[in-house]
Parts: structure tokens; sequence; C-alpha cells
């Protein structure tokens, strides 16, 4: 959106201090609208960088997204809050389930805590009390019958999460004496022989361990997939709000360039002169720019056509002052980088890009038919 600076033209139709007043008006319009735009820019990087990352993720979730089902669930997206309960009522429920597990596993342990050869391993080892001065060198993590009997009624959230977190502290009970005992000693006959018969009994409970674990998953991915829809959802609607406020904004600013034209004097012959000059100075890329600036306000004219008649006199009042500030800053800039000596640049890239060739032609027929007009204004007879 090129602006027009309200503080560099020549109000009219006003007095002097109107002509302050107004300008002040303008300018806190223009820093209004650029404060807007500032915290829109900030929404639609937000926006970009959800969308950006959503790409990067898009591979790992090509399959689920895919098939039919999760098709039909894009139809209608709940919202966060409700989601957040659904998730919620969801882990009540698979922590409630996974209790009924460690209650079944608590009937095995409770058969393997009553055999006959289970005594030695009730209670912590008695360390001090044996003599047993290397065992802490040998076990890296005592376990007892005790200790996991606690654990398991324990009710601050410290206990067991998982049935597999019992059985596993279960065989590492077996595993401490079976290492730290020689194998022909009692204590580790017993130990091998509960563990065999823990085993067994622990592959009657396993199938329904197994079921509960991909039913977790699939309810865990279900939510993951709602609430990755459910942000979709909300940064398409920001994203479609954004294109409304953008719109909104360049409304805006237009009216207000208008409005800034119509209290400006009107552009002189010489000016006119000038800027068709100066036009003939612009770079392929630059010009096509202000012919794209001129069809803006007239959409019958060829801005892409390959021959341009460009008649500065035909322009209407916004174009012209557009056309003049445009002119201006470009020309600024492409003297800055012939200052920095890039124009050899420029050449190797109309060597050797055809479109810039071409840009160059049209540049060229683009002049001469400024020329060729600012000629036959040269020609009229002064009045």
């Amino acid at each position: 959106m090129e602006g027009v600076d309200a503080s560099n033209l020549d109000l009219e139709k006003v007095g002097p201090q109107g002509n302050v007043a107004e300008v002040d008006g303008f300018r806190c319009s223009v820093d209004e609208l650029v404060m807007k735009v500032d915290k829109l820019e900030q929404r639609v990087n937000e926006v970009e960088k959800f969308y950006l990352n959503a790409s990067i993720k898009q591979p790992n979730t090509s399959k689920n997204t895919s098939s039919g089902k999760y098709k039909d669930k894009e139809k209608h997206v709940p919202g966060f809050k409700k989601l957040q309960l659904e998730a919620s009522r969801g882990e009540a429920a698979a922590a409630k389930r996974m209790q009924e597990l460690m209650r079944q596993f608590g009937t095995i342990l409770r058969q393997i805590t009553q055999h006959k050869w289970a005594w030695p391993f009730m209670q912590p080892v008695d360390v001090e009390g044996l003599g047993l001065h290397d065992y802490y060198e040998i076990i890296d993590r005592p376990m007892d019958f005790s200790t996991i009997k606690n654990q398991m009624e324990a009710r601050d959230g410290a206990g067991y999460k998982h049935v597999r977190e019992i059985f596993a502290d279960v065989r590492l009970v077996f595993k401490n004496a079976m290492k730290y005992n020689d194998e022909k000693s009692d204590v580790h006959r017993m130990a091998k022989t509960l563990l065999e018969k823990f085993e067994e009994k622990w592959l009657q409970l396993l199938p329904k361990v197994t079921e509960e674990e991909k039913r977790r998953e699939e309810e865990e991915a279900e939510v993951q997939l709602n609430m990755q829809l459910a942000q979709e959802a909300a940064h398409a609607k920001l994203a479609r709000d954004l294109c409304n406020e953008l719109y909104e904004v360049d409304t805006h600013l237009e009216e207000l360039r208008e409005m800034v034209v119509t209290r400006c004097r009107k552009i002189s012959i010489e000016e006119k002169r000038n800027l068709g000059i100066a036009l003939t100075k612009l770079s392929p890329e630059d010009l096509s720019k202000a012919l794209e600036i001129v069809a803006q306000n007239n959409p019958l004219f060829p801005a892409s056509a390959e021959e341009v008649e460009l008649d500065i006199d035909a322009q209407s009042e916004l174009t012209l002052w557009r056309l003049k500030f445009f002119v201006k800053d470009a020309l600024e800039v492409q003297g800055k980088i012939t200052s920095k000596g890039d124009n050899s640049n420029s050449v190797n890239l109309a060597v050797t890009n055809p479109n810039i060739s071409a840009a160059s032609k049209r540049k060229k027929e683009i002049c001469d038919a400024l020329v060729k007009n600012a000629k036959k204004r040269n020609k009229k007879p002064s009045k």
C-alpha cells in the first residue's frame, strides 16, 4: 500500500491554521493505522507460525487424517473447553480401568506371597544384621513385598500408575535374590521357583493389560487429533478475521489517501514534465510498479501490455501524486545501489535473464512514448 505523506503536501481551500490542523489530523490517522497494522502483523505471524509447524508435523499424521473416520470429524470440531473436559473424563475412565487391572494383579501377588517359600522376600533385607557388607555393591535397587504393598496402597499420588510398574518390582524382588545368592543356595532356588510361578500367572493377565494399553493409545491419539483440528479451526477463523481487518485497513488508507489528495494543490505542468522524464530513468521492475499504480485508478489501462502509451496529462491528481512519491523513492534507492557499484549486476541480469531483457525492451518503448507526449505538449502554443 503506497501511502501519501500529508506533511509533504501543500494544502488549499483552508487557511494556514486549518492546514496545520488538517495535517495533524492526517498524521494521527496514519499513526493509528500504523499501530493497527503492527498488531495485525503480529497476529499474521502467529497464524503463519502455526501453519508452518502444522506442515512440518503433517507427514507423521498423514495416515490418520487420510482415513474416512477422521475426515468425518473435521465436519464438526468442538471447542477447546469441551475437548479439555472430554480429555479429563477420558483420563479418569482410563485410570479407573487401570485400577481394576491392578486389583486383579493384587490377587496374583497374594497367591505368590502366601506361598511357603515367600517368607525371605516379605521384608527388606537386613543388611547389617546379616553382615552382608557387599550387598549394596551388588544390588543397585533393593526391593521386597512389603515395599510393593505400601506403594500399591498409597493414596497421595506417589503410588503405582500402571500395572506393569508393579510387575517390574515383583520381578526385581526375585532377580535381586538370584543375583546376590549362589545358584546352589536355598534362597536362589526359592526365588527362581516363585519367579516362574509368578510369570505364569502374569501371562494370564497380560492380554487384558495389552488390550487396555492399545485402547488408551487410541484414545490419546483421538484426543490429540481433536485438539489439532480445534486449533486449525481457530486459526482458520483468525485468518478470515485478519483478511477482513486488513481489507478494512486498506479501504481506510485509500479513503485517507484520496482525502489528502483532494486537499492538496494541483500538480504543475513543470512537475508533470519532470515526472515523465523521471519515469524514463526507472529500472524495468520499478517501471512495472509505476504502471501498476496508474492501472489501479484506471482499470482500462493496459499495464501489462507489450506496448504502452502513457499520457501524463490524462492522469488523475491521486495517480500523479502517488507516481511522484513512488518515483522519488525508487530513484533514491537506485542512486544508493549505483553508488555501491552494483550496476554490473543489473547488466548481467539483463543479459542472462530473458524476462529482464523483455522488460528492458518494454521500458524503452514506454520511455519513447513519454518523450513523444512531452514533445507534443512543448509544441502547443502558449496562451
